[in-house]
């Protein structure tokens, strides 16, 4: 695989409102919406002509990471799912899928049935998972995650490539064992690797298709970007082209008329796509951006606005 967005401009992705309600970031007017607001949000982004939509994925929240994070995650393939079938153009990605939480043959199953509705718009974001105790809670161990996390994608990569999987694991073995659609999506459906520390970046380098970027502000951006690129000559893949990501500031279009956050770039179409138009500087080819809002409305008008004023100006 290589990178799937077409060069030449920066392209825009979200994770998506409502269906994960950190702390950190939910608006207040989110505890009260559900599947009728996030429809609205997700068909928004699809005639705005975003490249995607993203899911998060935790299976449960322990108290002691509720007063940050939460306890409103919706599962991620049931909602994307969902999701393809009120959607049209958009891709849809997990962002992002535990792979260790699930034996990789059931993920396989997923995501290749995830692009046969959707007619090829499947992204696989993978990570590492971060919340201790909902790996205890499933039985996994948190401490080998990441080395349970580099054999699931080597799985799920033949999974989705082969009709019969044969594969012999440390954790998972299989034995010429078939049973999934087929993916629209050929060799597969391409897989986004997410994290910004050093062993997630060389997992990028070395299994994955794109890079989503967890930890990253513009201080330390360039340089985990030149690291990942020293993995990529490492594992020779120096001339394949990834589809790299970056997560933005909180983004407000216009002069707000009410506080947005020290923390969050508003302004004039102008100014927020010369400053978005840095991330492309430094290598990226695709955007996550999040609207500050204070209703539904609001938010609608935010990705209008972004579509039009904003995003022309990205090439």
């Amino acid at each position: 695989m290589a990178a799937i967005l077409p060069p030449g401009t920066l392209h825009v992705g979200m994770q998506l409102p409502i269906q994960s309600q950190s702390k950190l970031y939910a608006e207040a007017w989110e505890e009260t919406s559900g599947p009728d607001e996030l429809a609205a949000i997700a068909q928004a982004c699809d005639r705005a002509g975003f490249a995607y939509i993203a899911v998060c994925d935790h299976t449960a929240i322990p108290r002691s990471h509720a007063g940050a994070m939460g306890t409103e995650w919706w599962d991620t393939m049931t909602t994307l799912g969902w999701l393809a079938g009120i959607t049209e153009r958009i891709r849809l990605i997990s962002h992002v899928s535990v792979l260790a939480y699930r034996h990789p043959m059931m993920s396989a199953k997923a995501f290749a049935t995830l692009d046969r509705i959707s007619k090829g718009r499947a992204i696989v974001g993978a990570g590492a998972g971060h919340v201790e105790a909902e790996f205890e809670m499933l039985g996994v161990d948190f401490k080998t995650r990441g080395k349970a996390l580099n054999e699931a994608l080597e799985l799920l990569d033949l999974a989705l490539r082969d009709e019969y999987v044969t594969f012999a694991g440390e954790r998972w073995q299989v034995s010429d064992m078939g049973a999934l659609p087929r993916p629209v999506q050929t060799p597969r459906p391409p897989i986004w690797i997410g994290g910004s520390a050093g062993a997630a970046l060389k997992r990028v380098a070395k299994y994955g298709d794109g890079w989503l970027p967890q930890g990253s502000p513009r201080a330390t951006y360039p340089d985990q970007l030149a690291e990942l690129l020293r993995y990529q000559e490492e594992f020779g893949r120096a001339e394949e082209r990834l589809d790299i990501g970056a997560i933005t500031e909180m983004l407000y279009v216009g002069e707000a008329g009410w506080d947005v956050g020290a923390n969050t770039l508003s302004g004039s179409p102008d100014k927020l796509a010369e400053s978005l138009r840095w991330y492309g500087e430094q290598g990226a080819n695709q955007i996550q951006v999040r609207f500050r809002s204070r209703d539904l409305a609001e938010l609608l008008d935010q990705i209008a606005r972004f579509a039009a004023e904003v995003a022309p100006q990205l090439s």
